[in-house]
């Protein structure tokens, strides 16, 4: 059986990164608080992948979405996300983001169109306890992706998992957008 995700990182070393294309998820975690950041980029039709040292580099288009994960104790919550300090900043307005909040009143923000970037595209080194995972392109992969956003999004968030569930929806819907393919 083919995997269905592999670390992006460990995926390069071992020569199993796919060139017809697929799906990173890098995480990005404050470790004192539930506040994170995920983005997921899909790309394709890659020219060529080298590794730098801030990370991995692919020539290529591709398609980013944000997923801002917002306790209910953020206390800058009235600044838009593109202008908050680095470490909790989008590249991304409120009035650009579905929103959706779950009962522990934790929001998760989504973008609502992806932002494609031209070229060439990095995903940055993971450190601490950050992670990129590459999922594969094949007919599971929205399954295994929004599998995968309910389980973190309960697991390393705190949100219901009724609320995740919600959440993986807005999340898969701007997956969906991603014109790549």
């Amino acid at each position: 059986m083919a995997p269905k995700a592999l670390d992006l990182f460990q995926a390069y070393s071992q020569d199993k990164l796919p060139r017809e294309g697929g799906y990173i998820v890098s995480s990005f975690f404050e470790g004192r608080t539930a506040y994170s950041i995920y983005e997921v980029v899909a790309y394709s039709g890659v020219k060529s992948i080298y590794l730098t040292e801030e990370g991995l580099t692919f020539q290529t288009d591709g398609n980013k979405l944000f997923v801002l994960v917002e306790p209910a104790t953020y206390p800058q919550k009235f600044v838009e996300p593109f202008r908050r300090d680095t470490k909790h900043q989008i590249p991304q307005r409120f009035n650009e983001l579905e929103i959706y909040t779950a009962k522990n009143q934790t929001k998760v923000m989504v973008s609502k169109e992806p932002i494609i970037s031209y070229g060439s595209f990095t995903i940055m080194k993971p450190s601490g306890i950050n992670f990129s995972l590459l999922f594969y392109a094949n007919d599971e992969v929205m399954d295994t992706l929004g599998y995968f956003f309910t389980e973190t999004l309960n697991r390393e968030a705190g949100i219901p998992k009724s609320d995740a569930r919600q959440a993986h929806k807005s999340i898969l819907e701007g997956i969906k957008k991603f014109g790549i393919w």
